[in-house]
């Protein structure tokens, strides 16, 4: 909780010390449990909408929103770390002033921010967030405007998330499954949408071959999903192999096995048994 001394000069200076040594002090364990560099950094909003594939927005004009959404800015990502705790002494001033104003019950302007999914970017505001932040207020007054994207939003927490992203997106331009299709594909590995958009697209020359037909990206993953996925995944679980892989990692699985052993074994019990022993 925030000292109240009811002196808000004297707390507002204290307000900003502590702040400033919460996130040395942040800094300093991160570099001494050895964690990558993006965990205290502020996600950049735009290599997240890079990352999911931005669609379109609308202004939803102004909202009451929960401090601890606001994860990133549109600009000033350096300023402050992830939980908008300043970096340096240069704001101190400004800072303290609206430290200040927040504790005498002063109203002050709504910050403006983009949201993504259930995040928030910060587009102007941020030294109200931070102080936001400090004095554990749990909400502030916005202006939103909401981005909307290709890929959701959902389970983004550092700027390493975004590799995941980004390869989920490309995926999606490479074989365009229907939303309800697409989420049965979940890969832990970003490289693994790489690996099985080029499943994909062989899966789909070899049919257009049999059938002597040209057939688009989105009839090719439909019918993928619907000839090829589906049913091997149910075999594959049915066989009670690879438990602990999700739908798409186990079908991953079961063409790589298929392919090293297509020249030289018959998919008999033995096999089975044996590769149940490997999961």
């Amino acid at each position: 909780m925030p000292r109240d001394t009811g002196f808000p000069d004297a707390d507002a200076e204290y307000d900003f010390l502590r702040a400033r040594r919460r996130q040395v002090l942040a800094r300093l364990g991160a570099w001494l449990r050895r964690e990558p560099d993006d965990v205290n950094i502020m996600l950049p909003f735009d290599e997240v909408v890079a990352a999911l594939g931005r669609t379109g927005e609308r202004r939803l004009g102004q909202r009451v929103i929960q401090v601890e959404t606001i994860v990133g800015s549109v600009d000033r990502g350096r300023e402050f770390d992830r939980r908008f705790r300043p970096t340096s002494t240069q704001s101190r001033q400004r800072w303290e002033r609206l430290a200040r104003a927040s504790r005498r019950g002063e109203s002050t302007p709504p910050i403006d921010v983009y949201r993504v999914g259930e995040l928030h970017f910060v587009i102007d505001g941020h030294h109200r967030v931070s102080v936001a932040h400090a004095l554990g207020l749990t909400s502030i007054d916005a202006t939103v405007t909401e981005i909307t994207t290709r890929v959701p939003a959902e389970g983004i927490r550092l700027r390493g998330d975004l590799i995941t992203k980004d390869y989920h997106r490309v995926f999606l331009d490479r074989v365009p499954l229907s939303q309800d299709r697409m989420a049965t594909i979940s890969l832990t590995d970003p490289w693994d949408y790489t690996e099985l958009s080029e499943a994909v697209e062989a899966w789909g020359f070899r049919l257009m071959q049999d059938e002597q037909t040209f057939l688009d990206r989105p009839t090719i993953a439909r019918r993928w999903h619907t000839e090829e996925f589906t049913p091997v995944v149910e075999m594959v679980r049915q066989a009670a192999i690879a438990p602990t892989r999700t739908d798409a990692e186990a079908y991953l699985w079961a063409i790589g096995e298929r392919y090293r052993l297509i020249r030289s074994h018959h998919w008999d019990d033995a096999v089975l048994n044996t590769l149940r022993t490997r999961d």
